[in-house]
């Protein structure tokens, strides 16, 4: 799950980037607010990488999306984005979790397999 959740957040990482580029183009935006609110976003994409197997990290993540959809408001773009980045994060915790389970009952048959004696 670790490895295709971190890869959508970093994929948003750049999306939030460009988004803030695209915002400083609003004069009713400074561009200091503008970074604040970009920079705070993509740092906690980059430390969510490291947070999405331990206890709330994915409900952090499905937080971060629905920030990301809400930028719509200023980014009418983002609509689109957000959704798009909020069903890669379900389908990157559903088939994760999935590809987790399957490795442990791989080991787990592994382990069973290696501690019976071999009848030679």
């Amino acid at each position: 799950m670790r490895t295709l959740c971190s890869s959508t957040l970093i994929g948003e990482f750049f999306i939030i980037g460009f988004a803030g580029l695209v915002a400083m183009k609003d004069p009713d935006l400074s561009t200091s607010t503008v970074w604040l609110v970009s920079g705070i976003a993509m740092l906690l994409c980059l430390l969510l990488c490291g947070m999405v197997t331990r206890p709330g990290g994915v409900a952090l993540g499905w937080a971060l999306q629905i920030a990301l959809i809400a930028s719509g408001v200023v980014i009418p773009t983002m609509y689109f984005m957000g959704a798009i980045f909020a069903a890669l994060w379900w389908a990157s915790v559903h088939y994760g979790r999935k590809v987790d389970e399957a490795k442990a009952r791989f080991a787990a048959q592994a382990e069973a397999g290696s501690s019976t004696p071999d009848a030679a």
